[in-house]
């Protein structure tokens, strides 16, 4: 709402394909950083978007401060599995820093239900092979020492490890041989590596 009767700011910017409104803002230096970092962000729209969100709370943000925060993509059957809309539906409720943990789940949306880009696909070479096995060992999927070969054995094995973690949509593709770089960095981050 927006008039006379108002809290001390409310209003809202445009741009093309883009609007950024509010009221009880710190003013309208706000919806001013969240029009220009949308515009000048990159990825796709939940990216963008969540970028905005951040650049928004740092011009000021909410006048009564943090506590909650939320990002709502839709696109047609976007949803998992393609069974609604809801591509990505999040939020955080009752935090001092919801904007970090949003920035968490989106990421942790991406890497569960993002597209694995043909320029993430890497081959596990003989040195790969190694460090995959030596992260079974460690995730107690194998027992042999790691030899750098990609048998059938180490591919059994990191099947496993792969169903385990959720990121069959990561790995289990048409070649065996080959891992996407998202999935790689998740999984050296949780089992070391």
């Amino acid at each position: 709402f927006t008039g006379a009767g108002c809290h001390a700011w409310a209003g809202g910017l445009t741009a093309e394909g883009v609007a950024a409104q509010g009221n009880l803002l710190a003013g309208e230096g706000v919806v001013r950083a969240l029009i220009d970092t949308y515009q000048a962000a990159t990825g796709e729209l939940a990216d963008r978007l969540l970028a905005s969100l951040i650049a928004g709370d740092a011009a000021g943000g909410d006048k009564r401060g943090r506590q909650s925060a939320a990002l709502l993509v839709v696109r047609p059957d976007g949803g998992y599995g393609g069974d609604n809309d809801r591509y990505l539906d999040l939020r955080v409720d009752d935090d001092p820093q919801p904007f970090t943990k949003l920035a968490g789940l989106v990421n942790t949306h991406h890497l569960y239900f993002g597209d694995v880009k043909p320029e993430d696909r890497l081959p596990i070479t003989p040195d790969l092979a190694r460090e995959l096995q030596a992260l079974l060992i460690r995730t107690g999927d194998r027992t042999a020492e790691p030899d750098g070969v990609w048998d059938a054995a180490s591919i059994a094995q990191f099947d496993g490890l792969v169903g385990r973690e959720n990121l069959e949509e990561r790995w289990r593709g048409d070649d065996p041989n080959m891992i996407d770089r998202v999935a790689l960095e998740y999984l050296r981050g949780r089992f070391g590596g």
